[in-house]
């Protein structure tokens, strides 16, 4: 956990990602790492204050309830605990907020504790677009969508899968999975929410997933055809991976705190499938 003479703190915090490119801080770039790190070193007048987060979202994804965690010195945190939350909402910009801050049960690693992430992709298919007020957050997808063909789709991959299919390779990461929901419902007329459920998602998975579906519901491909590509296990150049701006990270669940280390230590194993 946190060092000598230090309190691991838990931040839970919302975004517009509209304006940042993505979660994690690059250098010349607007990002919500960088600015709650910012926000953070100026109101507690410390040098550094480094930030591990949940889950790194892309350019223009959004987050209701993303979970950070920073060590911060002890004395520094008796001094401004109390009140850290209402002068991070005095100077951090509108489009990010810190909802939530607590010093962290013992064992608490924001990254490699959860049990699962859960993310909502937003999609309308009306004819005549999308509600001026939620096009930053709602797709607009120019054929009619059916819901029950998408589903039958979704069933097929649930589980614990190599999603190389849907993923973006990363060097040294592995592409396994474990599906736990992945499911389609109306949300209002011609509005419909995908959520994608998981313990943990490789790059671009969750907007591969749901460009896969969205073929399938608009009948340019089968049900089974989302399986038939997880199982070749190859990335398929005709998954299309959907913008990033209709999709949002809704709910990270953690385990009670007796179950947080050990949480933590299941996650960082290496998966293999069975028989592999």
């Amino acid at each position: 956990m946190s060092g000598a003479g230090a309190v691991r703190v838990r931040l839970d915090i919302g975004y517009d990602g509209t304006e940042f490119s993505g979660w994690a801080e690059q250098p010349g770039r607007r990002t919500v790492q960088g600015e709650l790190q910012e926000a953070l070193a100026r109101v507690l007048r410390v040098e550094a204050a480094r930030l591990t987060v949940a889950g790194r979202t892309d350019a223009g994804v959004h987050a209701r309830c993303q979970v950070a965690h920073v060590d911060l010195p002890a004395g520094v945190w008796e001094a401004e605990g109390d009140r850290l939350l209402r002068r991070l909402a005095g100077v951090l910009p509108a489009d990010v907020r810190v909802r939530e801050v607590a010093r962290a049960p013992e064992g608490f690693d924001a990254r490699f504790s959860p049990m699962f992430r859960r993310y909502v992709y937003r999609v309308s298919d009306a004819p005549g677009g999308v509600d001026p007020l939620r096009r930053r957050d709602v797709l607009w997808h120019k054929r009619p969508l059916d819901v029950d063909r998408m589903n039958a789709a979704a069933a097929e991959l649930i589980g614990e899968h190599d999603f190389a299919a849907f993923c973006r390779r990363r060097e040294g990461a592995t592409t396994i999975r474990e599906l736990l929901r992945l499911s389609w419902e109306r949300e209002g007329d011609h509005l419909y929410a995908g959520t994608v459920q998981a313990d943990a998602f490789c790059h671009n998975m969750v907007r591969a997933l749901v460009g896969a579906l969205l073929a399938v519901g608009d009948g340019r491909r089968g049900p089974d055809w989302p399986r038939r590509v997880l199982t070749a296990g190859v990335r398929d150049s005709a998954v299309h991976v959907v913008p990033p701006h209709g999709l949002t990270l809704e709910e990270i669940r953690y385990p009670a705190e007796t179950g947080l280390a050990a949480r933590a230590t299941a996650t960082r194993r290496v998966r293999t499938l069975p028989g592999v």
